[in-house]
């Protein structure tokens, strides 16, 4: 399995790949559930490794460590997975 990091960059840099809708499904401990949302709603700290910045749908950002990362998807199809 392609490490987060590096699927994460790829979506990023690659035009080609980034071709169409992207999201992340990432754990959320106070829901206890996974939470899927678009990439364009995801911020990239270049100094910061381990954790992406997202917004939610109030507006307000929250860190998230790529631990937490467990999906993603392109046009609905899950792409990169972990357990």
């Amino acid at each position: 399995m392609i490490p987060i990091h590096e699927f994460l960059n790829r979506i990023r840099w690659d035009k080609k790949f980034a071709q169409g809708q992207f999201e992340i499904g990432y754990y959320d401990r106070s829901e206890d559930e996974i939470i899927r949302i678009p990439f364009e709603d995801v911020l990239f700290d270049p100094k910061d490794h381990f954790t992406i910045t997202i917004m939610d749908s109030e507006c307000e950002t929250h860190m998230v460590p790529y631990h937490r990362i467990k999906e993603i998807y392109k046009n609905g199809e899950l792409v990169w997975h972990r357990p």
